[in-house]
């Protein structure tokens, strides 16, 4: 073998070896008595140290030595792993990671002077403080670290030689595994990518053939292009683990520097991911636990203060669902302070104070990830520059993945990040519209429904202006493609709907036709239409011609059906309602003066009264009635047209510590059953709908019409007491 390629096997080796010290030096600080751990450490340095001084790496091999004859004397006993010692062998590292890049860049080691970090390792070697009162442990003979360097990769002496279990483990991994250059993974990947589109080409040319043997000739090269391309794809996997192996160190660096004590919990390492999203993901995790770690976990006495232990927790978490890997970092800290994020935000002129009066607490959490924004005090080298979280967001959304935040103050915040396994090859669904041909990723498809004639007719309401369909006792917002793209209208004999997910929502996009699915190659749109968020990509179909790839989520956006922090915070209000409903629901059901079919809980109805418009008395835009002594403000819905009634009927409703009169057309039942809530985007006093007795009902937010109407209370009180 020739020097060039020992140095480079070398540098390799010693790449993949130093990712992993990291986390076993911290772990082995958490756990000083593992013997596994500290061996493994041990053998990485006594290894670098042997093939540096084979190759003359001087400087290296300095280093190297001291670190390996401190972990020599951790292992025997004779010292005691503290801090110190940690911070000191976590140095070694880094410093032996700078001289491996100088020496993969130039071809030999740079002019730093290692004498200061070998002195210190040196001193920290000599000193025999911490095992007093404990008798040193003997380390088998096997695994007594030499005294002096190596001068070439065998070892010097024989207690050196790995344990003969080492051995094996070594020679199977050898003899099982090759070392393959990324970039011919990558031009193999691109091949594959082009055979699939070849072999779509040639089944399409096979459809209506009568010639058997070149049907089964195609269906052989069916089977091999699908094999050859699950393999290529197996190769380029790697666990997701690979990129969490640094954060051990991250987090304890960070907590060292901002006097905090946090623990690094981590689930489901191995998760296999392509490596282009890997990489992807890499920055935009690091930010995201950095994040956590500064803005997040409080210190230990504010910690103590609220309750809790002092140690805060940050937990990583990752799993495969629906096609798709799911990752979760959470932490149990102080939570976002809105009053905070709204007074920054108003500070730096990212909102104005009217609009960010009206925001809820929700969206105003979603301003994290605006371009500029922070909440730190100060500029420091961990934040504070409003460079973050809007990069997050822009690289998570650019390999096609969605990230979402979920914080509650004083308990903590989690981010979801969803995104593909790969995005090279794909299944989809091949859909028409207006003649054009478009694929939807299999990863959003729930399901297909085809309406004819009257089923289509009487499946379909229409709710405050948008497309509702029943479906099997579900409210399903539609979406026409044609209307999204402005294609025009065409008379439907049939309705084709493909029900999808879009983060955590569901709706049906109506089409003109489903084709079929297939696996199609994903090729990325120009620069010049990355702004354009309902597609997300283009793929060459098997007759050649070009089909725009769907992005789900910038579809339902480009809709309406996603406002971005409005819609999810419907959404998760529903979603809790319907995990408190797990019982039938007793509802007051009314029509309202807009004709809209309408009910409330019966739990908030505290009476029902018929009202003489002539006892209704006015302050400014406010209508009230005095009732059983006291001031009962009325709330008037949407679309009442206040015409000239002589009787009003009017639902009592209590909350909030105050009471309100909802002003309704008539009462109509009330009725028990399980709700089944399709939420509202819109906003108002609508928490959604549902099909109650077989009909689409609006399901009113009773807090928020008694909220509406405590500024009128306020000025009647006023006005009615004056001071």
């Amino acid at each position: 073998m020739e020097d060039d390629d020992i140095v480079k096997e070398f540098l390799v080796e010693s790449y993949e070896n130093l990712d992993q010290l990291d986390q076993l030096l911290v772990e082995l600080e958490e756990n000083p008595s593992s013997r596994e751990r500290l061996a493994s450490i041990f053998r990485t340095i006594h290894t670098i140290k042997g093939t540096s001084g084979f190759l003359a790496y001087s400087r290296l091999e300095a280093i190297a030595h001291v670190g390996e004859t401190l972990l020599s004397k951790l292992r025997d006993g004779t010292l005691a792993l503290d801090q110190e010692r940690t911070d000191a062998l976590l140095a070694m590292v880094d410093a032996i990671r700078r001289l491996l890049k100088s020496i993969e860049a130039t071809g030999r080691e740079h002019e730093e002077d290692p004498s200061e970090l070998v002195a210190r390792l040196t001193s920290l070697s000599e000193d025999q403080r911490a095992v007093a009162s404990k008798p040193a442990v003997p380390a088998p003979a096997s695994a007594v670290a030499a005294p002096t360097p190596a001068p070439t990769p065998e070892p010097a002496h024989e207690e050196h030689a790995p344990e003969p279990e080492h051995v094996e483990a070594r020679k199977g991994a050898s003899e099982s595994s090759i070392r393959v250059d990324v970039q011919l993974l990558d031009r193999l990947m691109n091949l594959v990518g082009e055979l699939v589109l070849a072999r779509n080409q040639v089944l399409q040319v096979t459809t209506g053939l009568d010639d058997s043997a070149f049907l089964a000739t195609s269906q052989r090269l069916n089977l091999v292009t699908t094999e050859l391309q699950e393999g290529i794809m197996k190769t380029r996997m790697q666990p997701i683990g690979s990129v969490w192996g640094k954060f051990p160190r991250v987090v304890r660096d960070l907590a060292a520097a901002c006097g905090k004590q946090i623990r690094l919990e981590m689930e489901g390492a191995e998760t296999d991911l392509d490596r282009s999203i890997l990489e992807a993901i890499k920055d935009p995790l690091t930010h995201v636990v950095r994040n956590s770690a500064d803005h997040g976990i409080e210190k230990p006495e504010a910690r103590v203060k609220r309750g809790k232990p002092a140690q805060g927790l940050l937990r990583l978490r990752a799993f495969h669902e629906g096609g798709k890997v799911n990752i979760e970092v959470s932490d149990d800290g102080g939570g976002i302070d809105v009053d905070r994020v709204r007074e920054k935000a108003i500070l730096r002129g990212l909102i104005t104070t009217e609009r960010a009066a009206a925001m809820s607490e929700r969206e105003l959490q979603q301003l994290v990830f605006l371009p500029g924004f922070s909440t730190a005090e100060k500029v420091s080298n961990v934040s504070g520059r409003g460079v973050g979280m809007d990069v997050v967001r822009t690289n998570v959304e650019r390999i096609g993945g969605t990230i979402d935040l979920h914080s509650r103050r004083g308990e903590g915040t989690t981010l979801r990040i969803k995104i593909p396994l790969t995005l090279a090859i794909v299944p989809a669904l091949v859909v028409t519209a207006a003649g054009d041909r478009y694929a939807i990723p299999q990863v959003n498809l729930l399901e297909l429904v085809r309406l004819e004639g009257d089923a289509a007719r009487n499946a379909i309401d229409d709710m405050h202006g948008t497309r509702i369909l029943r479906l099997r006792g579900k409210l399903l917002p539609l979406v026409r493609l044609r209307d999204v793209f402005g294609l025009g209208n065409v008379h439907e004999e049939h309705v084709s709907v493909v029900v999808l997910q879009a983060d955590d929502r569901t709706f049906g996009l109506v089409v003109d036709e489903i084709n079929d699915t297939e696996e199609i190659v994903v090729k990325p749109l120009g620069r010049e239409l990355k702004g354009l968020g309902a597609f997300a990509g283009a793929t060459i179909m098997g007759d050649g011609q070009i089909a725009l790839i769907l992005d789900v989520m910038g579809l339902a956006e480009k809709a309406g059906l996603l406002d971005e922090a409005r819609g999810k915070a419907a959404h998760e209000n529903v979603a809790e309602a319907k995990q408190a409903q797990v019982t039938s629901q007793r509802l007051l059901v009314f029509r309202a003066p807009s004709g809209d079919r309408s009910a409330i809980p019966l739990d908030a109805v505290a009476r029902l009264e018929e009202l003489h418009a002539s006892t209704v008395e006015r302050s400014a835009t406010d209508e009230m009635v005095q009732y059983r002594g006291e001031l009962l403000p009325l709330v008037r819905l949407p679309g009442d047209p206040r015409d000239g009634r002589e009787m009003l009927q009017v639902v009592v409703c209590a909350g909030q510590g105050r009471s309100v009169g909802i002003v309704v057309e008539r009462i109509e039942d009330i009725v028990e059953q399980e709700l089944d809530m399709h939420a509202s985007t819109q906003a108002g006093v609508r928490v959604g709908c549902a099909v109650v007795q077989g009909k689409v009902t609006s399901i009113l937010d009773v807090p928020a019409l008694v909220a509406s109407a405590r500024v009128g209370i306020a000025g009647v009180s006023r006005a009615t007491h004056p001071r």
